[in-house]
């Protein structure tokens, strides 16, 4: 074999060697995006509940009162000729303040009534508020089931257990086994082949302090 034979063959391992490097790092760069995308969704949805709580809120809080927005019509009296229909400035007065008085009483009145109502709605409209915002993110969902499980579990078995235990949420086997992928990469899980199966489990202390010792060496 030739000198320059030797230099090509030596070349084309190194690519081959630097490709398969780039797809690994481009591979794990997707399933990480993939899981911040995923995050960002449900955070997204979450601040859309948040917003239509909030804006029942502001209905019932701060809700137009046609009663109270409405203004007493005084008649104008049409100055006349005659000292007969002609009446004297402070009976005039009088006359002019009476439908206000009566009108801001009426407006008063109005308000004062469905003031329970809307303390009770406003109650219930926060509460929904906090509870929909204290919800802990599909990750902490993840790592808290796999802490509690003495037996690896799949990402379906997982997705099963997740859903079971809270309805009111969408999870999808995809973006679990993406999570569960992420957390094996940042060694929060350890992931065991089995088969054609996957399986996971929760990293412990002891694992995460082995992690650094193992790379140190």
């Amino acid at each position: 074999m030739s000198e320059n034979q030797i230099s090509t063959t030596e070349l084309t391992s190194q690519y081959i060697a630097q490709v398969t490097s780039d797809l690994e790092h481009n591979s794990k760069e997707q399933e990480r995006i993939a899981t911040d995308i995923a995050a960002l969704q449900e955070q997204l949805l979450a601040l859309q509940h948040d917003h239509t709580v909030l804006k029942n809120m502001h209905e019932a809080l701060g809700g137009t009162n046609p009663v109270a927005g409405s203004t007493a019509a005084v008649p104008s009296v049409p100055s006349q000729s005659s000292a007969r229909t002609k009446q004297p400035k402070a009976a005039k007065d009088v006359k002019a303040a009476k439908p206000k008085k009566a009108a801001a009483t009426g407006a008063k009145k109005a308000d004062a009534k469905p003031s329970g109502v809307k303390n009770t709605a406003a109650k219930n409209t926060t509460a929904k508020a906090t509870k929909a915002t204290a919800q802990p993110s599909l990750v902490d969902l993840i790592r808290g089931h796999l802490e509690a499980q003495k037996e690896p579990r799949s990402a379906a078995e997982i997705t099963t257990a997740l859903t079971a235990a809270h309805p009111e949420r969408t999870i999808k086997t995809t973006v679990v086994r993406t999570t569960l992928e992420n957390l094996v990469a940042r060694s929060s899980a350890h992931r065991n082949k089995q088969g054609s199966s996957v399986f996971y489990t929760a990293a412990t202390e002891a694992d995460a302090k082995a992690e650094p010792a193992a790379a140190a060496s």
